[in-house]
């Protein structure tokens, strides 16, 4: 709730709405507008995922959009469930919409099996991380006898270069070290399978059911009344974009023909530093300026766990 808060804020991240209606192409560099407000007709969709984060408040989306959703997950978490966003009403037509095939992803050839002539025309893959996880749904789906219209991918920023020079825009290098590499392996399958996709790269995303401790950092440190430990000078210039905004990115990627065959960073518009995190987090929540202490990494062994929920260095993504 405190994350909900924070959006709303008109001043917080300086208050801007992720722009996902004008975006990047990322191999012309011209613009391509991806129009949310884009009207198609109701598709068949299976999304990989969908019962964590980013796949419950899209899986929303279609629904009220009249597209008939299925959700492919492992079933060990319910399929769906309430969340403060819903009505009464509107979560009883959600609930009694969405359907579901109980399966574990990772055993490729049940993934063949449980799809082969099932229909879908749209693939939303949220949870994928390595391209060996696409190639069962495509050989499914795809080909001249499959039902594939579109293949919508859950990318990450984090597969850029390293660079000097920010902010990193689709054409840029990417890194193949990364520890998203599987994720850069996908997009390169994709482009070389022949169906029509899609890959959103998205930077930080915050919002209400997040399980990476973006702001949750921020928040639960602000409530105990404890100083926010901040790597370095506290100035490292990053930045963050809404679940829900996401969804409606990824939302009016479905039947867009400026969507095909392209990359596109999603984020919030505006930049901040860490130390603006800590005090937009702290004016979210009614608290005085937030006592910050500033530490160098290098002088710790924090073993795997993370000091700090960002990387510590300037991280931002070009979204014109």
């Amino acid at each position: 709730m405190q994350a909900r808060t924070m959006r709303n804020a008109s001043d917080v991240f300086a208050g801007q709405r992720i722009q996902a209606k004008v975006q990047r192409c990322a191999h012309s560099g011209r613009a391509a507008r991806l129009v949310v407000s884009c009207s198609v007709e109701p598709k068949k969709v299976l999304m990989m995922g969908g019962t964590r984060f980013i796949g419950v408040y899209l899986a929303r989306k279609l629904v009220e959009q009249g597209h008939e959703v299925t959700l492919y997950t492992r079933g060990k978490k319910a399929i769906t469930y309430k969340i403060a966003d819903d009505s009464e009403a509107g979560y009883r037509r959600f609930s009694s919409s969405v359907k579901h095939i109980a399966g574990d992803r990772k055993d490729f050839d049940d993934v063949r099996r449980k799809l082969s002539g099932s229909g879908f025309q749209v693939v939303f893959d949220i949870n994928g991380r390595e391209a060996v996880e696409a190639e069962p749904i495509l050989d499914a789906l795809a080909g001249q006898r499959g039902s594939l219209e579109q293949y919508i991918y859950c990318s990450s920023a984090g597969v850029y270069l390293k660079s000097d020079q920010m902010p990193h825009r689709e054409e840029d290098a990417t890194d193949p070290k990364s520890r998203h590499k599987g994720k850069l392996d996908t997009e390169d399958l994709l482009r070389r399978s022949g169906v029509n996709w899609t890959s959103i790269r998205p930077v930080y995303i915050y919002g209400p059911l997040n399980y990476n401790p973006v702001e949750e950092f921020f928040f639960h440190r602000l409530k105990a009344n404890r100083p926010i430990c901040v790597p370095g000078s506290g100035m490292q210039v990053t930045q963050l974009g809404h679940v829900k905004d996401l969804a409606d990115a990824f939302l009016a990627c479905v039947g867009n023909p400026n969507a095909a065959e392209q990359v596109f960073n999603i984020s919030g518009e505006r930049f901040v530093t860490f130390d603006g995190i800590a005090r937009a987090c702290a004016k979210a929540m009614g608290k005085p300026e937030p006592e910050i202490v500033h530490f160098n990494a290098k002088e710790f062994d924090f073993g795997k766990k993370k000091a700090f929920p960002m990387r510590d260095r300037h991280f931002y993504a070009s979204v014109d």
